[in-house]
């Protein structure tokens, strides 16, 4: 695995997301309750960030259709988006938040 550096840690409230930029791809990044999750920052369905949408525990949804994904396993769980979510490999180290897009 070839984790990347993406963010400080403290830089990201819990109940919050943001989107960085990997190796030129837009990754959303989530602080659920301390636990640090990683995914495509684009919706399935219309390629829409979804660092706009809401992030309610460990799913998010997004601001235009109100597709709804599991950022844990990257599952669709409401219309109108099909194809999964890509997750990503997070780990925090030294404060870190690093992510594995390998």
């Amino acid at each position: 695995m070839a984790y990347q550096d993406a963010m400080n840690a403290g830089d990201l409230e819990t109940g919050r997301m943001t989107r960085v930029m990997l190796d030129g791809r837009a990754i959303l990044i989530a602080n659920v309750d301390g636990e640090f999750l990683a995914a495509d920052d684009s919706c399935t369905h219309e390629e829409v960030s979804l660092c706009k949408g809401a992030l309610m525990g460990h799913l998010v949804m997004c601001p235009y259709h109100g597709s709804r994904f599991d950022l844990r396993n990257g599952d669709v769980l409401e219309d109108p988006a099909e194809e999964p979510l890509r997750v990503y490999p997070v780990r925090v180290q030294g404060g870190v938040v690093q992510v594995d897009i390998g």
